[in-house]
């Protein structure tokens, strides 16, 4: 199942983009394994409290982008993804480390890259502090 995330009505981005964000993030980090079921379009529409075709169109972007796979009556179910994975760490990587030498360059300090990253993966604080 889909674990809980939240919909940021005030963003820019549309809501279904942001479902389609959340399940693809949630398959990167390992949390919704390969044949694992995904939740209906129905359930997940209402446990977010929006329209059913919204659901129903992050599911079918997620399908044509390879992420999931669908069986008639069955319901959506996660990919095997492994490949796909691994190539986006090895491109979020190389992005990271342009980024990080661009920064380098500008003369940010160390201390205030690694502030970013601890507010990016822990919400700022450290959890071995």
């Amino acid at each position: 199942m889909i674990g809980a995330f939240n919909i940021n009505y005030r963003s820019g981005e549309p809501i279904y983009q942001q479902i389609y964000n959340e399940i693809v993030k949630e398959i990167s980090l390992g949390i919704l394994s390969p044949d694992e079921k995904l939740a209906t379009v129905r359930e997940l529409a209402s446990s977010l409290g929006i329209n059913p075709n919204t659901v129903a169109k992050a599911y079918q972007l997620l399908e044509q982008n390879g992420y999931t796979y669908s069986q008639v009556g069955k319901g959506s179910f996660v990919a095997d993804n492994s490949g796909r994975i691994a190539g986006l760490q090895e491109r979020a990587m190389n992005d990271l480390k342009k980024d990080i030498k661009t920064a380098y360059d500008y003369g940010v300090e160390y201390k205030t890259v690694i502030s970013a990253a601890d507010e990016i993966y822990y919400g700022g604080g450290r959890k071995d502090d």
